[in-house]
Order: C-alpha cells, then structure tokens, then sequence
C-alpha cells in the first residue's frame, strides 16, 4: 500500500506476457492427441495472438513479452513482440518459478509502479480484467487470478519476493494454495479476481467450441 503522503514518480505501470513462440511439438503437447503437433501450436498461435492483441490495448501500461525460446526461435521471439508494438524478452531460469522472479525483478517495482505478469493460454483475457488487477493493487501488495484447475493464470505484485516463486510444483493442482501460503508467510496483502479457466488439457477445450470453430475457418 502506498504510504499516506508519499509521491509517486510518474512511472508506466508493467503487464508481462509469458509465453513461447508456436511451433508444433513445442507448445500445448498435451493437446496433441486431439489436435496433433500442427493443430495444438496453431491452438497456441491463435491464443498468443489474442492475449498480445488485448494486452497491446491496454491504456497507461507498458507491455513487454518474455518469451520462453531457444536461440534458434529468439529471432521470432522478438518479431512477434514487433508486430504487436511491445518490448521483447528472453525468459530466464531452471524452472517457472525463477523465470517469472527473474522478469518481474528485471525492473524496479514499486508501489508507484506495479507489475503484472499473465500467461497466454487463457482465452478469458479481456482489458477489464487486467484493469481490474492494476485497481486491486492500488490497496493490496499482490492480486491472484485463479484458474479453475488449481493454479493461476495472473499474478500482480508491488515488490518482488524470490519466496513467492521458489519451490512450487508448477502445473499441478497444488499451485494455488500454496501461493496463497506464501503470502500469508511474506505478511502481505491481497485479494483475487474471478477464477477463469486456462487451455492445457482437452477437457479443457469443451468450454471453448468457438476457438476451434476459428481454427477450422
């Protein structure tokens, strides 16, 4: 929370995009028995382009794309961040957890300039929510967004803990009360959007017949 009488520097307020460039085999394997390589990165490709194009629409906010990517696909990396007008990236770490640390703490972030950091396979992205997480953190050291399977598909903070990311068994159901654990730990505030659901597995596809319908068209 901000301090009663303190200033802030005007300062862009930081949304991060994670996410990889789309290439069959590399991206949403899991979905490949349903959908095979080409369809699970074409899946991907449409999910990237969507969250990069709400994000790039956002008002007063500075977004960079971190981008999970060999030396090979780097190149293509930074022209995807190009196209949609943002900064590019290169995600570093031995696990999710140190990559996301590692960019938020790229830059200063302060409770005049918070950060929040998304994935790219949630197709409920929309610029409301994401506003909505930039208001929660006017009061509150972080904000959660949960997803429906156990993890969280955002998360905003307004300092930057290596404690919050350390030794978490990403994608697993596990994720989220632990997160919120680790809060409860670091005596910091905080509260939680909606729950949405992310794209992961193919049960995971039935609440989204139109995202297929798209790639079909």
């Amino acid at each position: 929370m901000t301090i009663p009488g303190e200033k802030c520097e005007p300062a862009p307020r930081r949304l991060l995009v994670f996410g990889r460039v789309p290439g069959p085999g590399r991206v949403k394997t899991r979905l490949i028995p349903v959908l095979e390589a080409e369809g699970a990165a074409a899946l991907y490709q449409r999910l990237l382009y969507d969250t990069l194009t709400t994000a790039a629409g956002m008002a007063d906010v500075r977004v960079e794309f971190w981008c999970d990517a060999t030396d090979e696909e780097w190149p293509r990396g930074r022209e995807l961040a190009d196209h949609f007008g943002v900064s590019a990236h290169r995600q570093h770490g031995t696990d999710l957890g140190a990559r996301m640390y590692h960019a938020l703490a790229a830059e200063p972030t302060t409770p005049c300039r918070p950060a929040v950091l998304i994935g790219s396979d949630c197709p409920g992205y929309d610029r409301t929510f994401l506003n909505r997480a930039f208001r929660v953190l006017a009061d509150k050291d972080a904000v959660l967004g949960p997803a429906l399977d156990g993890g969280y598909v955002l998360i905003g903070v307004k300092r930057v803990d290596t404690r919050l990311f350390a030794d978490i068994p990403w994608s697993t159901g596990a994720v989220l009360g632990l997160t919120r654990a680790r809060l409860r730990e670091l005596g910091w505030s905080w509260r939680e959007l909606a729950p949405l659901r992310d794209i992961d597995c193919p049960e995971d596809l039935v609440d989204f017949p139109n995202l297929l319908q798209r790639l079909e068209s």
